[in-house]
């Protein structure tokens, strides 16, 4: 493929390439989420669906690509009673994908996160180059949520009551981890199998369902051990996507790989009964050959009850029978008189003469 780009000096729009390349939405999300992002302060206050009319979006298509951006965290709706009980639609958009309660805060303006001045950058001024850039290190397909979080500081503690030692910082993620040490120690995770696979793929399904459960490809692997253990103890992929997903922290999850190990340790199902290895079962007697007693070729067969002849001579000999009967039936030349005739009988019968 050739390429001839030339850099715009004036009316651009930066485009991240988490947008770009963004796999699940269509052109006319993307092209909205682009146009939309470009526009200048004055023109905020309009509806989405207005700045879709303008490029031509409209009907089922608007539908569709609002949907993709609500689902994907870039558009964020509020529908409520206003003062005198008319009904209004607050949106809010953003050029990178936002959690419901991230949306929240910045709806109610209490962002913690407040911009910093940036000081001039040294040296001349250059010409803008495009075209020769190449991402580094970039995963092609996926999109990060919203960057890690930071660890918070090591909270310095008195001494524990009755042992006059310092406490350790971040005792309780000690006490986590050697939980989870121990709990390995007790019962290793399976090696790669079915249900290896299976653990793998439902927590790698996860981002799907809530955007804060994003996992890596080695993070998943890591975690695959423990999931495999639930479905070991006969839990299905469903009910374990479900218990992953559900009862989510209200103020958001900050380390999905930690919470998922937590909630995995922690309500872990007990290990199913096992299996009564008794004596085997014994098989039922098979029932020796016997020679059938009907007429004809002289053969053998293994009789289920008490009968002495086959079943093949069985059946001949009943439609054998059968047949018979209905010979004799047909045999019978007396047909029944009509019912006019037998009434004009009865009449003569009953009339004197």
């Amino acid at each position: 493929m050739l390429r001839h780009v030339i850099a715009p000096s004036r009316r651009y729009t930066k485009a991240s390439h988490d947008v770009v390349r963004h796999t699940r939405l269509n052109s006319d999300a993307k092209i909205l989420l682009l146009a939309v992002q470009g526009l200048p302060d004055g023109q905020a206050a309009q509806a989405l669906s207005e700045h879709a009319r303008k490029l031509g979006i409209k009907g089922r298509a608007y539908q569709k690509s609002k949907a993709l951006l609500i689902a994907h965290g870039y558009v964020h709706e509020w529908r409520g009673q206003g003062v005198r009980g008319h009904w209004r639609t607050e949106q809010l958009f953003s050029s990178v994908p936002l959690t419901p309660e991230e949306a929240a805060l910045l709806r109610r303006g209490a962002s913690q996160e407040q911009p910093s001045a940036r000081e001039p950058a040294v040296g001349r001024p250059t010409a803008r180059v495009t075209g020769r850039h190449l991402p580094v290190e970039e995963e092609l397909g996926k999109t990060i949520p919203h960057p890690p979080s930071e660890a918070d500081p090591p909270v310095a503690t008195g001494p524990e009551p009755g042992t006059g030692r310092q406490a350790e910082p971040g005792g309780a993620e000690v006490a986590i981890a050697d939980a989870v040490d121990a709990e390995q120690q007790v019962e290793p995770d399976p090696g790669p199998g079915p249900e290896f696979a299976q653990g793998e793929r439902v927590l790698l399904s996860l981002r799907h369902v809530r955007r804060e459960l994003y996992l890596g490809a080695g993070e998943a692997r890591s975690l695959a051990g423990l999931a495999a253990r639930w479905l070991l103890r006969g839990v299905s992929e469903a009910e374990l996507r479900t218990v992953l997903t559900t009862g989510l922290p209200g103020g958001g999850v900050r380390s999905a790989a930690g919470f998922l190990r937590f909630r995995l340790l922690q309500k872990m199902p007990p290990e199913l009964p096992p299996e009564t290895s008794g004596q085997p079962l014994a098989l039922p007697p098979v029932a020796e050959l016997t020679t059938c007693s009907a007429p004809g070729e002289e053969h053998v067969f293994r009789p289920v009850g008490d009968e002495t002849e086959c079943g093949e001579c069985r059946r001949q000999a009943a439609r054998a029978h059968w047949e018979a009967q209905w010979a004799a039936a047909e045999a019978v030349t007396d047909d029944p008189l009509p019912w006019r005739e037998r009434f004009a009988r009865l009449g003569d019968v009953a009339t004197p003469g």
